[in-house]
């Protein structure tokens, strides 16, 4: 099989609007959509056409999506896998790759706003603040699936990085307790849940009060932590780049 490309595309973190430009464009000329329909908003996988065959892959295996995705190659149908937020974080993208690639099928990714990154925008909050923090990380709690050991919670944390935690909610007592011993117990979480979605849920909580406040609240999925001492930064901090006493390729120092 050698016909057909699959395009794998980013729905964004929930609202339709904040998908890309080439990701709406993607679902809006798909023929066969196979979409996480437990993650993805419905009004997404609403925007194909009334002609599109639609598969929602909820409470399918990896074979079942597969064997999908193939035989719609096969008829000739534009193949759309439409993923939350962005396929190449927590997607299981490579193990679909690899598949297709074995099948002779072209893939086309088409990246998407993540959970981050939305709920840094709903803050209206930087996470690399200069002076303060410069480093973001992307990671989760070990949980069943397990993490490689250097890259432990305990790693990450002893950086004291911007730390984005996805899929943590259920493991959030350990979470609070590795991370009260890196960070001070004062710091900002941003405790997002479904962010960007009409039920929406974003606070901000003390770092010693997450598991209390994740737990008063139920959250146990679709949840994302924020953990960054760039979320009670100051205003005072500014950047070199834009300083007048420095200089750079595109604003030379003037000659006195």
């Amino acid at each position: 099989m050698s016909q057909g490309t699959v395009q794998i595309v980013g729905a964004g973190p929930g609202a339709p609007d904040l998908m890309t430009v080439r990701a709406q464009r993607a679902v809006e000329q798909a023929e066969l959509l196979i979409w996480t329909d437990s993650l993805v908003a419905p009004e997404i996988a609403a925007l194909a056409p009334a002609g599109c065959e639609r598969l929602r892959s909820g409470n399918l295996t990896l074979e079942a999506v597969m064997e999908a995705m193939l035989d719609g190659i096969r008829r000739g149908k534009r193949v759309v896998r439409l993923h939350d937020g962005d396929p190449c974080l927590y997607g299981a993208l490579q193990e679909q790759i690899a598949r297709l690639a074995d099948a002779d099928v072209a893939v086309e990714v088409i990246p998407g706003i993540s959970a981050y990154q939305a709920t840094a925008a709903a803050l209206n909050a930087e996470l690399t603040i200069p002076g303060l923090v410069q480093t973001i990380v992307l990671s989760r709690a070990s949980g069943r699936t397990g993490t490689p050991e250097r890259e432990s919670l305990e790693r990450l944390a002893a950086l004291q990085a911007s730390l984005c935690l996805y899929l943590s909610a259920r493991h959030v007592e350990e979470v609070q307790q590795v991370l009260i011993q890196h960070y001070p117990a004062d710091t900002l979480v941003a405790v997002g849940y479904r962010v960007s979605w009409p039920d929406q849920q974003l606070e901000l909580v003390p770092l010693n009060e997450l598991a209390a406040y994740s737990q008063a609240k139920g959250l146990e999925r679709t949840t994302l932590y924020v953990v960054s001492t760039a979320l009670a930064a100051s205003g005072q901090a500014r950047s070199r780049l834009y300083s007048p006493d420095h200089d750079h390729l595109f604003r030379p120092k003037r000659s006195s």
